[in-house]
């Protein structure tokens, strides 16, 4: 099922906007887990329960050394690998959500892993933030899926651009305006840009919400047009999952579908609301006639929602900001270094002849120097080193005799 048709699931009910759950990895490779999970997230109101798939040597360097996440400083390659899935595993996922009427989804992290998802018969797929600039899994992904939507958290405005023109034979695209910090400070998000990258773009667009309340942002994204919204899924912020701590339990998680929900009659039973906040996939041919909806006519209808008539406008006034794409305060330290550069596999001598046998494209994180931007994988590829480089750690030009 593509991710603009979720229309027929549960019970067909119509539901303008895409509620999907996050469990990431949170299921920790339990089946009981996984089945609670999915069962809980259909009864707090999901329509789609969404999953991540990756192998630890296609997402990070095993030199990374500790990395701090939600839930605290961790070994981030041994942590990964302890989370690899496989087939079997995939497939009771997938075999479950549909089972409670849920859209299965998922994310890769890289070729292999996208091979695995398109194997079990997926060709929807997201793009988490990190793999924005992941030139070479966008290019192997352009031809062979239907539908992919594109997180753009500690990203600029040129990366968005360059990920979506690498892209352009897939059917169905769409975006998630995110601020990737865990958990992000309400009044960085500026959700102005759900609107404005419809508006710039032409595709539609949504959110992905590491904030902590359950209400505020998400049900504001909806009053901004957004087509799907994400949020992380927990049993309990204590479960030990590595997103737990920054989660939402069922019970918040369903505060949040009704919230939404609500968001949407609001929306629906304004007819003067319908030519710049209603749903923004309801009309891309010609996105530029919808004028970014004004802070007073937002304001109007949060007033008329029961769950945002509380909070007060000067909150809600700086959670909208101005519209213009930007680091958030929170992704600037982490800008280049979350997403993916070209790395070192194995110690490089001079003389060695650049391959995806002894480079590839990973995280840098915080310990570990970036490397070259993956978009300039191939021109290096059969290069020669021209001085030594240590295991793990990013290529640059002055490394190579370039050809």
């Amino acid at each position: 099922m593509s991710a603009s048709s979720v229309s027929q699931i549960r019970n067909s009910r119509v539901s303008p906007t895409e509620i999907v759950a996050e469990i990431g990895s949170g299921h920790r490779k339990d089946r009981n887990r996984a089945r609670d999970l999915i069962a809980a997230a259909s009864d707090a109101g999901a329509d789609t329960v969404k999953f991540q798939h990756f192998y630890a040597d296609e997402i990070v360097h095993p030199l990374t050394g500790m990395v701090e996440l939600p839930g605290g400083s961790v070994p981030l390659h041994s942590r990964f690998r302890e989370l690899e899935l496989d087939a079997g595993f995939l497939e009771f996922l997938k075999n479950e959500s549909e089972k409670n009427q849920l859209r299965f989804f998922c994310s890769p992290f890289g070729i292999r892993s996208a091979q695995d998802l398109i194997k079990l018969g997926e060709s929807s797929f997201k793009i988490a933030s990190p793999e924005l600039n992941h030139i070479p899994l966008l290019d192997f992904l352009n031809t062979r899926a239907e539908s992919l939507v594109l997180s753009t958290g500690v990203s600029r405005l040129g990366d968005m651009e360059e990920a979506l023109s690498h892209v352009g034979d897939t059917e169905q695209l769409s975006l998630l305006h995110c601020i990737t910090s865990y958990p992000a400070r309400e009044e960085e998000y500026n959700l102005r840009l759900i609107p404005g990258l419809h508006a710039l773009f032409g595709i539609p667009a949504g959110l992905s919400d590491h904030s902590i309340d359950p209400v505020l942002v998400p049900s504001l994204a909806v009053l901004l047009g957004a087509h799907m919204v994400e949020k992380h899924f927990t049993l309990s912020r204590s479960d030990g999952g590595l997103d737990d701590p920054i989660a939402l339990p069922p019970e918040e998680f369903g505060r949040m579908t009704r919230a939404i929900r609500e968001a949407e009659s609001v929306i629906y039973s304004s007819p003067h609301i319908g030519s710049s906040s209603r749903h923004i996939a309801d009309s891309p041919a010609s996105p530029r006639e919808h004028a970014l909806p004004s802070s007073g006519t937002i304001l109007e209808h949060a007033g008329r929602h029961s769950l945002l008539a509380p909070f007060s406008p000067d909150r809600i006034r700086s959670i909208l900001g101005d519209g213009v794409k930007r680091l958030a305060p929170g992704e600037r330290e982490n800008y280049g270094k979350s997403n993916r550069s070209i790395h070192a596999l194995i110690d490089l001598q001079p003389g060695d002849i650049l391959s995806d046998t002894n480079m590839a494209v990973l995280r840098s994180e915080k310990n570990l120097r970036p490397g070259l931007h993956p978009r300039h994988f191939l021109q290096i590829t059969g290069s020669r080193v021209q001085r030594s480089i240590r295991a793990g750690e990013g290529i640059v030009f002055t490394d190579l005799m370039i050809r």
